[in-house]
């Protein structure tokens, strides 16, 4: 969360990076699908009708058929740009609840429209209308958002820095604490941080500009310690800043301040074993869901921990609570156990998905896995899961 210095293009104040999850755990899935046939736009959300209205989509759709009429089609173009759409879109993880759900909804919402009108080239600038991290979701592995300069938005866009396998082996466990959605929503809490945090000015003008020089440095020198820090350093700034807020955005929890000193303790751990390239670091979105960035060589031992400083509550199965990818349980040692404390009690943390770094959108090729039917346009009765 940086900030806007325009809303309505969605220009962001300060760059940022990010990877992009692989979609074998978590995903965005949309159909879309136009024809002479269709009286009227429609679109679906996870199996429910919602009004294409949105000004952010319409922003989408406008500059897709913008950028589809300069371009010299085979056949009808101007009458397949008059053609009404109807899109039906589905995600496999909460949605609004601090899990960049949007950031994959219109990423993958924008690479479908790019494919339907046969859209050639960079597509990024088009995903940050409807969502900026969007922009960033477009692409595979590490990205970087580039702020841009420009008043009218055309040189912010996102370009990918490093593939999927540039730290190897990386895990990533996010632990979800509340998949509800959240009270202030980061663009109305970016809004008021802008307005009113004193931090928030010198974090844009000072910190992020230094610490992105760091962290492009890190990520080309595949210095795993330095990211780790780097990372956790930005994630507390970052909600001290949303907490200067007034009146304050409160996105962590108590439990989301568990999650991020176990993570210290066993960072300290490491660090006491001349083993620094086993840190493991956390970073939170606007919301109180820590995503843990592990190396493969210890990602069963810190699940194992996750699993005994925060069980799941009774009525949940292990295969319930721990989500994706399998791992094989490990015996804690006693430093490790220790950890947790006293204060252990279950049903603290939701579930946890057990991911890995992926690549952007593509495209599923068989038709059984449309959300839409073929004939009608129609969503397919199981189109609300993805």
């Amino acid at each position: 969360m940086g900030g806007k210095r325009d809303e309505k293009l969605i220009l962001p104040l300060n760059d940022s990076i990010s990877f992009t999850l692989s979609q074998d755990d978590m995903c965005a899935k949309t159909t879309v699908t136009i024809s002479p046939k269709f009286t009227e736009d429609k679109f679906w959300l996870n199996g429910k009708e919602e009004s294409l209205e949105n000004p952010r989509i319409q922003n989408c759709l406008k500059e897709i058929r913008r950028r589809a009429s300069k371009r010299k089609l085979e056949g009808s173009a101007e009458d397949i740009l008059n053609w009404h759409i109807h899109i039906c879109s589905a995600n496999n993880f909460p949605t609004a609840a601090g899990l960049a759900s949007s950031a994959a909804g219109y990423a993958c919402l924008v690479y479908a429209l790019g494919q339907v009108y046969g859209i050639e080239g960079d597509l990024s600038s088009i995903a940050r209308q409807g969502s900026g991290s969007a922009c960033r979701s477009i692409y595979g592995g590490l990205v970087r958002w580039h702020k841009g300069e420009l008043e009218d938005g055309t040189d912010s866009i996102a370009r990918p820095i490093a593939p999927a396998d540039h730290f190897p082996n990386l895990r990533v466990i996010i632990c979800v604490a509340n998949s509800e959605r959240k009270k202030t929503g980061s663009t109305d809490g970016m809004r008021q941080t802008v307005q009113t945090s004193k931090l928030m000015q010198h974090r844009i003008k000072e910190s992020v500009v230094s610490r992105m020089e760091s962290m492009i440095k890190a990520i080309k020198d595949k210095n795993w310690p330095a990211f780790c820090d780097l990372t956790m350093a930005d994630s507390n700034e970052m909600h001290a800043v949303c907490q200067d807020t007034f009146p304050p955005c409160v996105y962590m929890t108590d439990t989301s301040h568990a999650v991020a000193n176990l993570v210290h303790q066993y960072n300290d751990l490491k660090i006491s074993q001349r083993d620094i390239n086993h840190k493991v670091c956390y970073t939170f979105d606007a919301g109180p869901n820590a995503c843990l960035f592990v190396p493969g060589a210890v990602v069963e031992e810190v699940l194992a921990l996750l699993l005994f400083a925060f069980p799941p509550s009774s009525s949940q199965s292990p295969a319930e609570y721990v989500r994706g990818i399998q791992a094989h349980p490990v015996t804690l040692s006693k430093e490790l156990t220790s950890m947790a404390g006293e204060d252990i009690e279950s049903g603290k943390l939701m579930y946890l998905i057990h991911t890995k770094v992926g690549d952007g959108p593509r495209v599923i090729p068989d038709a059984d896995e449309s959300l839409l039917d073929a004939t009608t346009g129609l969503p397919k009765p199981a189109s609300g899961a993805a």
